[in-house]
């Protein structure tokens, strides 16, 4: 059993230069791990061509790892809470390689489906684990070290077409499989630098693990189809999943979870955050290759000095979470998507330029949502809990990437000859660009009051709050 004193060790005693390794070690794999979902979306129409499939035939290759990436991110959440991190990682960074070298060598559709699940499974260690280790190791900087990841995975997710469409358009899109194997060589360096910890009490429980990796798959399966008897086989087992742990001696999550307040009020408004976010990311393609008449290369060079910006910014999205407290941060986000969306709905129709200048504020948004959501629910919860919440949080993060892109893709269906936005530099089929945006703009302070409203109501209980409003 891991003592106080063992967990003090663990958590206090590690020196900077300890620090720093782990850090850099956590952030090689997650750039590895989210620029390789990214990657893969600008091959999806080679990858067709290599195969010659459908639009829903192909679409496998993207939705089949989100899948197993979304329920990889809570299983791992859960089982950080009774196992060392050293070993979870281990293996998840063994499955993501050998997922990689299978890929490569894939000789059919197939098979190629099959790796990318086996990708998902290894890939969903990084991102679940990047958010326990600052809260773990670092709780003195965890804000800090929160806006580093959330750096990470910005300019991962801004540089990830851009090297998915030069190595597809240069070699083959089966090279990108190799791309993932690099994160072989940090394995021993995991090894020797991550902290000894032992297994802590408790186990999972696998019925309930079953019923809610089965209905999460239905939800998403359901969101990317729009196939109705999804939707019954999730609640369906939605409602087994409620009956185990209300039923079980060791659910695998714990009821009680959901009757902290602060927690649930955080995952809720980070769940419509993250979707609007998504939302706007999804959406941004598209219009720039129907508005703009863009390729692929260029869609991805235009976004890229958001994704930049706000890689860029993390860090300081950290610093100011561990000064001023993670509910400001919050506020500074909303309104930055506010200003961001806005602005975005006013220029669409005008040059690829301004609006690859335009869009950085909402760009900026995601790391200060994301770090500021990420410490408050660190700050909320008890430390045996951490785990399985920070696996909910990713859940709901991967959950509102789905909802955005399934519903902005409807709402783009529809043409409007009504301008929301008098401003807008937007005609014809533009317009509807534009009201989506405003649609963002006002989902967005709708999400803000009901952030505001929750804490408020809640924020006479000092204990479970601590100083999330207040200055460390």
């Amino acid at each position: 059993m891991t003592t106080i004193a063992g967990q003090l060790s663990v958590e206090q005693n590690l020196t900077p230069s300890e620090k720093k390794k782990i850090i850099f070690l956590m952030c090689s794999v997650l750039l590895f791990s989210v620029m390789n979902g990214t990657m893969f979306m600008i091959a999806v129409p080679d990858i067709a061509n290599s195969f010659s499939l459908l639009p829903s035939q192909v679409s496998w290759v993207v939705t089949g790892y989100i899948i197993i990436y979304a329920i990889g991110a809570l299983m791992y959440g859960k089982l950080a809470d009774i196992y060392p991190l050293k070993t979870l990682l281990t293996i998840g960074l063994s499955l993501f390689v050998a997922g990689s070298i299978l890929g490569f060598l894939s000789p059919t559709f197939l098979m190629v489906v099959f790796s990318r699940m086996i990708q998902a499974a290894g890939a969903s260690s990084i991102v679940a684990l990047a958010f326990i280790v600052p809260s773990k190791y670092f709780p003195e900087e965890r804000g800090r070290v929160l806006g580093i990841v959330s750096s990470t995975m910005a300019f991962a997710s801004g540089v990830g077409p851009v090297i998915g469409g030069l190595v597809s358009g240069a070699l083959n899109w089966q090279f990108l499989f190799l791309i993932s194997t690099f994160v072989l060589i940090t394995i021993p360096f995991f090894r020797m630098w991550m902290p000894e910890e032992d297994k802590k009490e408790g186990k999972v429980d696998i019925l309930g693990a079953v019923f809610i990796a089965i209905a999460v798959a239905s939800l998403i399966l359901f969101i990317t189809m729009f196939t109705w008897w999804y939707i019954v086989i999730s609640f369906v087992f939605f409602g087994l999943f409620s009956w185990r742990i209300f039923n079980s001696e060791n659910p695998f999550i714990n009821p009680e979870l959901f009757q902290n307040a602060p927690y649930r009020t955080t995952i809720i408004a980070g769940f419509f955050a993250i979707m609007t976010m998504f939302g706007m990311m999804f959406m941004m393609p598209l219009m720039l290759s129907e508005v703009s008449g863009l390729s692929t290369l260029f869609i991805g060079l235009t976004l890229f000095p958001g994704a930049m910006a706000a890689a860029f910014m993390g860090k300081w999205a950290g610093v100011l979470t561990d000064k001023q407290g993670s509910g400001k941060v919050v506020y500074i986000a909303f309104t930055l998507m506010i200003t961001g969306f806005f602005l975005l709905s006013s220029f669409v129709g005008s040059s690829p330029l301004v609006i690859s200048i335009v869009i950085i504020i909402s760009y900026i948004a995601f790391p200060f949502i994301q770090t500021a959501t990420a410490n408050l629910i660190s700050t909320v919860l008890p430390k045996n809990e951490i785990g399985v919440g920070m696996g909910i949080y990713n859940l709901f993060n991967f959950m509102s990437g789905a909802f955005g892109g399934a519903i902005i893709g409807k709402m783009l269906d529809y043409e409007s000859g009504v301008k929301l936005n008098p401003i807008s530099f937007a005609q014809g089929h533009e317009v509807v660009y534009s009201n989506v945006f405003i649609g963002l703009v006002a989902l967005t302070i709708l999400n803000g009051c009901f952030f505001y409203l929750a804490f408020k109501r809640h924020e006479s209980d000092q204990l479970a709050l601590g100083n999330v409003f207040s200055h460390r």
